[in-house]
């Protein structure tokens, strides 16, 4: 089996059964704390260091604005997950999945009990020739490799 390096611009996102697109995905990374301890009555000058506690950062997704889909994008996550109207669940898991050129699975990452904290529509210029970014940053409990 051939080995090759992957494009970084072939992914999916989805949470729960919703698959959106998107622009740019941020915050894939893991941590695991230390814990530095010294016995009182230990004869050596030096802590010892011990694995802590997962930390995992937030997921920040951005994804372009549409005429006919902005208005999707408020209804779907910010009405019901951000400001949670209606009787939608708001968590979910979040799946980031790179892609093969056949469109298949590659890597995935699963966030578990995902829910938006943070919202950020685009910025306004009038001599500004971009792309309307919006911006969704995901919470969740624990980030796993598939």
């Amino acid at each position: 089996m051939a080995t090759y390096p992957l494009p970084k611009f072939h992914f999916k996102v989805t949470h729960g059964d919703v698959e959106f697109n998107c622009t740019e995905v941020s915050g894939l990374d893991f941590e695991r704390e230390v814990i530095e301890y010294r016995a009182g009555a230990d004869n050596v000058y030096y802590k010892s260091k011990q694995p802590g506690l997962e930390k995992y950062s937030n997921i920040t997704i951005k994804r372009g604005s549409f005429a006919n889909k902005s208005k999707e994008f408020y209804n779907q996550w910010v009405k019901t997950v951000f400001f949670q109207e209606g009787e939608d669940q708001f968590r979910g898991d979040l799946t980031i999945s790179m892609l093969d050129e056949k469109h298949e699975p590659v890597i995935t990452w699963k966030a578990q009990n995902a829910y938006i904290t943070k919202i950020q529509s685009t910025d306004l210029k009038a001599d500004g020739n971009e792309i309307a970014i919006e911006t969704a940053e995901f919470v969740h409990e624990k980030l796993s490799l598939a």
